[in-house]
């Protein structure tokens, strides 16, 4: 028998897990709009020359792509790939239309990213990115912006337990400098340095030798990332030899951030190393408590646009970890419970074949009251069975017609959270009692 599971790394959404989704992004998408972000959506796929050499080397693995289709099939090439993430497509859209965007463009995307890596628990090959950048200006005031949105997008969705991680490309530099590693090393160097909450300081020193490091350079590395996530902020300037350009930049930074809400959230972590080439100047990431990996990351990045405009163009992005996010909201319930109410308010039901058509009138009543409601399908000969069908779609109350309520122009209700009757009611002013029950009333 053929499988009916989906493809390793992907997942199919039933109601319930849609409904939570939808939640989420509900507050992502409200939050967003606040600060001023503007929705932007771009294609599914990508010229393949528009994601190659913009995520490293080990990004590059990852990109999924797209065979050459006609008579190209054959030939194994590809021209096309599927979206790695939102940043580049963003950077790609900016430099086409340049001359219609305005100097400086805030921009929030919610769409779909693929990319070939292993499967593992909250890691999958499709999964959803929730993206903010702010292009045009050098600012801080441009960072503090995005922190304050994310801040506000965690605590809005029940997360008190979290810091979100500052550092600076500056500072990056100037501690592989004093480690030893030449400047043509350092972006694989940052990569590798990324990994070590995934494979451990030996994986880390390993990986460090394969890229061409001696053994002694590759500890001095360690031991000065070790000695930088201890370091205030205050100590830094002396920690990398008076490199002070990333230090000043923080403090620059941290000022502004602490009169916005991610304030009491930020932790200066010169240890932090994102591995995404692009980045320039501040790098940031969420870090909640006792969960491993982040909820989210960003930075600033200003040359990525330039690959595509012939000039570089200031940006500064963030992007929310969606699926993370429900994973962990569904293992601490942190849902609403009405998310669980289930689909439907009111299930109408008929007794007989005479009742139908005042029962989907009365359906109708009630849902341009914006009330959810439904026809049950079949005649309620049996009353219990029309009980157990309506509690299972989630509704408080059942409606049942038959000979005797056409008679008296009344509709019987049934209270299906408390399991009790309700008075009969007139079948003029029915639908805005209910309306008034489930709480829509106008």
């Amino acid at each position: 028998m053929q499988s009916t599971k989906p493809p390793g790394g992907t997942r199919d959404f039933l109601p319930e897990d849609i409904r939570r989704r939808e939640y989420v992004i509900g507050v992502v998408r409200r939050i967003y709009e606040r600060y001023g972000f503007e929705p932007l959506e771009t294609p599914a796929f990508e010229n393949i020359e528009t994601l190659l050499g913009k995520y490293g080397e080990e990004g590059n693995k990852l990109i999924f792509k797209i065979l050459r289709r006609g008579e190209h099939e054959s030939s194994g090439e590809a021209d096309l790939a599927l979206r790695y993430d939102l940043t580049v497509p963003l950077a790609r859209v900016v430099a086409q239309y340049q001359n219609q965007l305005p100097k400086f463009f805030k921009r929030y995307q919610i769409q779909p990213v693929w990319r070939a890596d292993r499967p593992a628990k909250g890691r999958f090959r499709e999964f959803f990115q929730c993206d903010i950048d702010s292009i045009g200006s050098t600012s801080p005031v441009v960072e503090a912006e995005i922190l304050g949105a994310v801040a506000e997008i965690l605590t809005t969705l029940g997360f008190q337990e979290f810091s979100i991680r500052l550092n600076h490309r500056r500072l990056l530099t100037a501690l592989l400098e004093k480690a030893g590693v030449p400047e043509a090393g350092h972006g694989e160097a940052l990569i590798v340095i990324d990994k070590l909450d995934k494979i451990g300081e030996a994986g880390v020193t390993t990986e460090l030798m394969a890229k061409g490091l001696s053994a002694d350079v590759a500890g001095r590395v360690l031991a000065s990332f070790a000695t930088a996530g201890h370091g205030a902020l205050a100590g830094l300037g002396a920690l990398v030899d008076g490199h002070a350009g990333g230090t000043t930049a923080l403090e620059a930074l941290n000022a502004i951030v602490a009169i916005t809400p991610a304030a009491p959230h930020i932790k200066i972590d010169p240890s932090l190393a994102r591995g995404l080439s692009y980045y320039t100047g501040a790098i940031m990431e969420i870090a909640v408590t006792d969960l491993a990996g982040s909820l989210g990351g960003g930075g600033r990045y200003d040359n990525l646009i330039g690959m595509f405009l012939g000039r570089d163009v200031p940006a500064c992005g963030f992007s929310l970890g969606l699926e993370r996010i429900i994973v962990v909201m569904t293992e601490r319930k942190m849902f609403p419970p009405s998310l669980a109410a289930g689909a439907v308010d009111v299930v109408v039901t008929f007794m007989d074949d005479d009742s139908l058509p005042e029962a989907i009138r009365f359906a109708s009543d009630l849902r341009s009251l914006d009330i959810r409601a439904e026809v049950h399908p079949e005649v309620t000969r049996k009353f219990d069975k029309a009980l157990k069908a309506a509690s299972g779609r989630g509704a408080k109350f059942m409606a049942v017609f038959g000979e005797n309520e056409r008679t008296l122009q009344q509709v019987s209700v049934r209270d299906l959270v408390k399991r009790e009757p309700l008075a009969p009611m007139k079948r003029e002013s029915a639908a805005k009692e209910i309306a008034r029950l489930v709480g829509r009333e106008r």
